[in-house]
């Protein structure tokens, strides 16, 4: 008589050493998961101490404000004194550590219990949820600064060589380090490195341009006109923080797009709540007489001209070709923004998309990572992911969606087919996105459109504030 068949046994889990860069939010969940997963962590951080950029420092990079040298002496936040998050503390915590008032974040005498709270209360988010998870001393390194990371071969399989310094002493030989991983995942954020805008003019406009990388306070601007490029978030916030002690503010937007899409100029306009803020289409030109002309034809002699314009990624730490390349803020070749197909899964990305939950998507992706390194979640082949990639920048173009958004899970999520965290949460076998967070982030931003001074102290989402702590209680049971 046959013996009976038995069902293979599972595979025995890799337990892999791991190097994470960068001890912000990414940084900080990517290293909790790595750890739940039985793996090895050390994470380098080039500053003092975590949180990234949500590390406040009166610095700012005053030699090369447009931060156009790649060169030049970073100074890694772009936070500004007086930020507040636009988006409520509720959407903004990992899912099993909620940021709430009072806790996870809301502890101390000098807590800011705001629903959209201060840069500070994040921080001090961050720092309750690195010692809640034991992420702290023997596995954060702090002051130092990754300098380059390349892979072996060493015999046993694929591994990385991480090279690093100490961030306060680059020059001394004595102070780098080389150490051999099995993996490396790059958190290193990017906040760092400004796109600048580009129109006839700008590199020959004789006054002073600066990256809203480098805005600190509005008291510089006082009695000063100001041009301010671009009007997402940042330029927003910009233009009313500016707006109380300048002399006049002209905001560049982008131009308005008709139901056909066909660009359209349309005439300035006056901030309904600030008189000396203007609304225009964007910059024409700027002239060597130090003249800024708008796309409606109104000239103005700003003092200065800021450019809120976002950022772009930025590896340098990363010299071996053909891992990944930078094109216009779009980050190539990666399968699903995480895994570059030929060297998957030894490196890997945490954070590259926006315009979305940023905090929960970290999670989910760096349980992705982790479950692959252990290797109970597979990865399918580098020809398999690679055809992959291609049909999804095919889709890009096609659909006429600029480089730059690539990450952009706004601009793309026609793209993705299924939403693109809970494709990642599929992989994990795990749950997604709560549907109050996905309703509340929806309201928040809509909020913010119809009421871009008030959104952050008024609002009509309190069911959803109620299932959200419905959500929290659950969580202590």
């Amino acid at each position: 008589m046959a013996e009976p068949s038995q069902a293979p046994s599972p595979p025995i889990p890799r337990r892999v050493n791991a190097a994470v860069i960068g001890a912000g939010p990414a940084g900080l969940v990517a290293a909790r998961e790595l750890r739940r997963e039985g793996h090895s962590v050390t994470v380098f951080e080039k500053g003092s101490q975590i949180g990234g950029t949500w590390v406040y420092t009166p610095e700012f990079e005053s030699v090369d404000p447009l931060g156009i040298d790649p060169t030049r002496p970073v100074v890694h936040s772009s936070m500004y004194e007086s930020l507040r998050t636009n988006l409520p503390r509720e959407v903004m915590g990992f899912m099993d550590y909620p940021f709430v008032a009072g806790g996870g974040g809301g502890g101390g005498v000098d807590a800011d219990g705001r629903r959209f709270p201060g840069h500070r209360e994040v921080l001090r988010y961050l720092e309750e949820f690195a010692r809640e998870f034991g992420i702290g001393e023997g596995i954060v390194r702090l002051e130092r600064e990754v300098v380059n990371v390349a892979p072996v071969e060493d015999g046993s399989g694929r591994s990385w060589k991480v090279t690093s310094v100490n961030s306060n002493n680059k020059e001394a030989e004595e102070e780098m380090e080389e150490e051999v991983f099995d993996a490396v995942v790059v958190c290193n954020g990017h906040h760092s490195q400004p796109r600048i805008a580009d129109f006839p003019g700008f590199k020959s406009w004789p006054g002073k341009q600066i990256h809203s990388h480098n805005y600190r306070t509005p008291q510089p601007f006082k009695d000063q006109v100001v041009v301010l490029i671009g009007h997402a978030p940042s330029g927003a916030d910009l233009s009313i923080n500016i707006a109380g002690v300048a002399k006049e503010v002209h905001v560049a937007s982008t131009t308005v797009v008709d139901p056909n899409n066909n660009n359209i100029n349309y005439p300035s306009q006056i901030h309904p709540t600030f008189p000396n803020i203007w609304i225009h289409p964007m910059v024409e030109k700027a002239c060597g007489d130090g003249s800024v002309v708008f796309g409606d034809g109104v000239t103005v002699f700003p003092d200065i001209i800021i450019h809120c314009t976002g950022y772009t990624f930025h590896f340098p730490f990363i010299t071996r070709e053909g891992i990944v390349t930078v094109e216009d803020s779009s980050v190539r070749p990666l399968y699903k923004h995480v895994f570059p197909p030929a060297w998957a899964p030894g490196i890997s990305f945490v954070g590259l998309p926006h315009r979305t939950l940023l905090f929960p998507l970290f999670e989910l992706q760096s349980k992705w990572i982790s479950g692959v390194l252990s290797g109970r979640i597979s990865l399918p082949s580098d020809e398999e992911m690679m055809r992959d990639v291609n049909d999804f920048y095919s889709a890009i173009q096609a659909a006429g969606v600029p480089t730059r958004h690539t990450h952009n899970m706004l601009a793309t999520a026609a793209l993705e087919g299924d939403d693109y965290s809970d494709w990642v949460a599929a992989q994990c076998q795990c749950l997604g996105v709560e549907s109050w967070r996905r309703g509340m982030y929806l309201a928040s931003r809509s909020n913010a459109q119809a009421r871009p001074e008030t959104f952050r102290d008024e609002w009509e989402d309190d069911e959803l504030v109620l299932q959200a702590h419905r959500y929290f209680a659950s969580l202590k049971q």
